[in-house]
């Protein structure tokens, strides 16, 4: 693979409950155990920037397909909800459903373009095989 960009971050502290720096400084923030995990809360947790990098990334592959089959987007946006939790052998899985809205295109259309995108997105090839990944279009 040819590296195009390479992103560092740096956790300390004691785990879910510590710190994370990126080396260019963007970021610099505690992290805590959700409260419904049993932690304090509060803060940033490893599923919620997992959550935030999926959605940016999902977006992007989604106007890049449509700008590759020429079809005009505009007030598109992508949601993503990261689950955590027991994978019935001792350790943690991760869910995720992705929410895909594109106004003003047939759901089926907008489906397609959706289910495109879920092909090129660097994170969908990361984790496909890996965790469970559904994609649905919805209204906005």
């Amino acid at each position: 693979m040819d590296i195009l960009y390479t992103a560092e971050a740096l956790a300390t502290g004691d785990g879910r409950n510590g710190h994370v720096a990126t080396s260019d400084g963007q970021l610099n923030a505690d992290v805590r155990v959700p409260k419904e995990m049993g932690g304090a809360g509060g803060a940033l947790n490893p599923e919620l920037l997992f959550a935030s990098g999926y959605a940016a990334c999902f977006h992007s592959a989604l106007l890049s397909v449509a700008r590759i089959q020429k079809v005009a987007l505009h007030d598109t946006s992508v949601g993503a909800r990261v689950g955590i939790g027991s994978n019935g052998q001792g350790g943690f899985g991760l869910a995720v459903e992705l929410e895909v809205v594109i106004p003003d295109l047939p759901h089926d259309q907008a489906q397609a373009l959706a289910d495109a995108a879920h092909q090129v997105c660097p994170y969908s090839n990361a984790t496909r095989g890996n965790i469970e990944v559904t994609v649905s279009v919805v209204e906005d």
